[in-house]
């Protein structure tokens, strides 16, 4: 057992609390199964965790990460009653339940849970599939902490899914640790608002790995649901067949066989996998740059029963699917009734002294003037650079950082900034103009000198032409290869000083010109609304989100860039990569006030959202 006096309550002042002394342990996860008309009660409260070689504060609902898993029939309607002993003010949102609107858990309908304080609940089950449950107020701090649960609505129809030995829930997530801690939260302002807060340290339904076990050509279900902030998971398993049965809100057009499934946050997947061979089978995420092992499932010799391996094999069309398709060719090539773009403003200020322009993205990137990255379209922001030091008695020694002469053990002394062309390194100057031979703005001698040392002639050459190429063109090639999406965090640095105050995430109505909390949409229940949804590239900081509707409706993803969605499934959240357009039917069937919102976890935070009216 760990000892929690480890970790003495010494926090620091403004910030959310990270010490452990006198917390419960973390509890299993438990499955409950309710009934119509059921209540259950939720707390949520701090708790003590054990993340690998670390244990650390994390907050829980009912004492486990995830919380409990409800499991609840379609048509059904229970009552959960939720009682908030945790450090900040409290809401519950049931992601992807199409509910009634008093109970969608945002400050918009309902008072926020003090602290001590209860508030019930009515939730009713629509639609088959896979749901969960999160905060909505600091989401970014709540959520990274371990409040996410999940629900499972089980169909009436017995038939909805193919049949399966077996059912696995993984919610998969990362978790910044920092000193042996969850890295700190403040009270007041949100961090890491660029990117979005990634994790150091993956988890799996709750914990740093997952060892499951399964009998030979035995078919599991696994529900998944990206949990995380900000990543994006692609996963899969590295010696298993796995067909993609279903998404957010229920099974797809067409299941289909395939090697892995990506998830933005928020979405979910639901995939049944044939475990045909005995040995050892890992889960993986799978990006260009790297993979993950996830979790581990040993396959042993004895075979399921019963036997699915042939039922396995089938891929089935849904007609409910189907019919979906047929409905909206009418909407196809119909303008859209609503235009919304995503669009992000930097402004991180200027340093003093002699100053170049970077990618805090890709920092070979180097330019004397203002503009945007030639690789990923993001605004190049302002360095500093540092004083030269040189030894009065030996010339040649030249160096950025203060300190003795290597040969005479004098002090170096600071010298005059001077400039060079890097085109033309024999054009000196003992100021920023223009070089003579190539009329290229001179830069800092030694930036260009650094430069040259450590990436030739070649690296210096495109640095030349960095801001006369077209951003789009350029950046468009890069986003290719990592297929639109920010995989990771390269910008550590400036990501944990970016604030709503330095870096502000757009919503716009390209019809009205409203930002964010400005946009005024108001719809009927009955409307079939086509938004088209714009994640635009002249942006300070070109990047994916995934937009998320709350329960007004669902919607069906109709085309990406032109092309036809090929197989269709209900969402409530769309992943809309770098540059890409994607048009979306929202089915609009609940009345009241809803929000929408990018659902990485700081941008929402940081006023990336607005809400919009619905009328009986």
């Amino acid at each position: 057992m760990p000892n929690h006096s480890d970790h003495p309550e010494i926090e620091n002042r403004g910030n959310f609390p990270t010490g452990i002394r006198d917390l419960p342990e973390s509890q299993p996860s438990e499955v409950v199964s309710l009934a119509d008309g059921e209540e259950f009660d939720l707390g949520i409260a701090p708790m003590v965790k054990r993340l690998g070689d670390v244990t650390v504060r994390m907050l829980a609902y009912n004492g486990s990460v995830p919380g409990p898993t409800m499991r609840v029939q379609q048509g059904s309607e229970v009552v959960i009653n939720v009682t908030n002993e945790a450090d900040t003010q409290a809401t519950v949102h049931w992601h992807g339940l199409r509910l009634q609107n008093a109970y969608d858990g945002t400050h918009e309908t309902q008072t926020p849970i003090d602290v001590g304080e209860s508030f019930s609940y009515r939730l009713q089950f629509h639609d088959p599939g896979l749901y969960w449950y999160h905060p909505h107020i600091r989401e970014d701090y709540g959520q990274e902490m371990g409040l996410y649960g999940n629900i499972v609505v089980v169909p009436s129809d017995p038939d909805y899914w193919p049949a399966v030995n077996r059912e696995e829930l993984l919610t998969l997530d990362d978790v910044l640790l920092e000193d042996g801690q969850i890295a700190s939260f403040s009270r007041t302002e949100t961090t890491y608002v660029a990117m979005g807060r990634f994790g150091n340290t993956m988890l799996i339904g709750g914990d740093v790995a997952a060892e499951l076990s399964a009998n030979l050509r035995e078919v599991v279900r696994f529900y998944l649901t990206n949990t995380a902030n900000t990543r994006v998971f692609n996963v899969g398993f590295d010696k298993a067949r796995m067909k993609l049965v279903g998404g957010d809100s229920g099974r797809v057009e067409q299941e289909a066989f395939v090697s892995e499934v990506m998830l933005a946050p928020s979405e979910r997947v639901v995939v049944d996998v044939l475990f045909d061979q005995p040995g050892l089978v890992t889960l993986e995420h799978r990006h260009p740059e790297r993979t993950y092992p996830l979790a581990s499932v040993t396959v042993g010799e004895a075979p399921a029963e019963p036997e699915l391996s042939k039922q396995f094999e089938v891929l089935r069309t849904n007609a409910d699917m189907t019919a979906e398709r047929d409905r909206l060719v009418r909407y196809r090539d119909a303008a859209p009734d609503k235009t919304l773009a995503f669009v992000a403003e930097m402004d991180m200020g200027i340093p003093d002294g002699p100053i170049v322009y970077s990618c805090p993205m890709h920092p070979e990137v180097i330019s004397a003037d203002e503009g945007t990255c030639p690789h990923c379209g993001m605004k190049l922001l302002a360095i500093s650079v540092a004083l030269t030091y040189t030894c009065p008695m030996h010339s040649e020694v030249i160096t950025a950082d203060q300190g003795r002469c290597p040969h005479c053990g004098m002090k170096l002394v600071a010298i005059a900034a001077t400039y060079t062309c890097p085109m033309h390194p024999d054009a000196v100057s003992d100021s920023p103009d223009r070089c003579p031979q190539c009329g290229m703005k001179l830069m800092p001698s030694q930036l260009v000198n650094q430069t040259q040392e450590h990436h030739g002639d070649e690296t210096t050459y495109a640095q030349h032409h960095a801001t006369e190429q077209q951003p789009g063109h350029a950046a468009g090639h890069n986003h290719e290869a990592t297929g639109g999406i920010e995989w990771e965090d390269d910008m550590v640095e400036v990501n944990r000083i970016t604030t709503p105050a330095n870096m502000r995430w757009k919503l716009v109505d390209r019809s009205t010109g409203g930002v964010n909390h400005a946009i005024d949409w108001h719809f009927r229940v009955g409307d079939q609304v086509k938004i088209r949804l714009v994640n635009e590239m002249d942006s300070d900081h070109p990047m994916h989100h995934p937009f998320h509707i709350h329960g007004a409706g669902r919607f069906l993803v109709m085309s990406r860039d032109d092309a036809v969605e090929p197989n269709l499934v209900w969402k409530d959240t769309v992943l809309v990569r770098t540059g890409e357009t994607i048009d979306i039917l929202l089915d609009v069937t609940n009345p009241g006030l809803w929000m929408a919102h990018c659902h990485i976890a700081e941008h929402h935070e940081s006023g990336m959202m607005f809400s919009f009216s619905v009328d009986p």
